[in-house]
């Protein structure tokens, strides 16, 4: 056993090796793979084109009713809402739900929390939920007044029993 050390750069090449691989090889790779990426790009983008006409030529017919059909149906314009307004007859289907029921739900809100004339020539006006129930703790709610002769009768069926015919005791 020796205690000698050798050094990795015995003979003073660098701290790395120079005959590992040249410049050139890798940039022909580089161009070669450029070049085969754009040859694919092409190659697909036909491929595209050519499954696109043949589906155009196979699309279904449009509806009878529609007037204005575009040639493409699958793009439509921006503004959807006016394009089913003026090309599909009545009636329609919902375009935008979440939105009209937003908005329904925004106009009953406001409808429950304003004030608002229901009937002005018959002075019938709508007040906030909160603000009548609040009358309704306060007041109390509403009760119809009997009439004298009502009342007494009630009191006397509750208080006499009822004779049946043909029952004995």
């Amino acid at each position: 056993m020796s205690n000698e050390t050798h050094p990795v750069n015995s003979k003073s090449n660098g701290s790395y090796e120079r005959r590992d691989i040249g410049v050139a090889p890798v940039l022909y790779f580089l161009m070669s793979l450029a070049i085969a990426g754009l040859v694919v790009y092409f190659v697909v983008d036909g491929i595209y084109s050519y499954l696109e006409k043949q589906s155009n030529a196979q699309q279904a017919p449009i509806s009878p009713l529609v007037t204005n059909a575009p040639a493409d149906t699958r793009k439509l314009s921006t503004d959807y809402k006016d394009y089913l307004k003026q090309n599909f007859p009545s009636p329609q289907l919902e375009v935008d739900e979440r939105g009209q029921l937003d908005k329904i739900r925004i106009d009953e809100a406001e409808t429950l929390s304003s004030y608002d004339w229901v009937d002005q020539k018959a002075g019938t006006v709508r007040i906030p939920i909160d603000h009548a129930m609040e009358l309704i703790a306060q007041r109390g709610l509403p009760v119809r007044a009997q009439s004298t002769g009502e009342a007494s009768a009630a009191q006397a069926s509750k208080t006499k029993p009822e004779k049946t015919k043909g029952t004995r005791k």
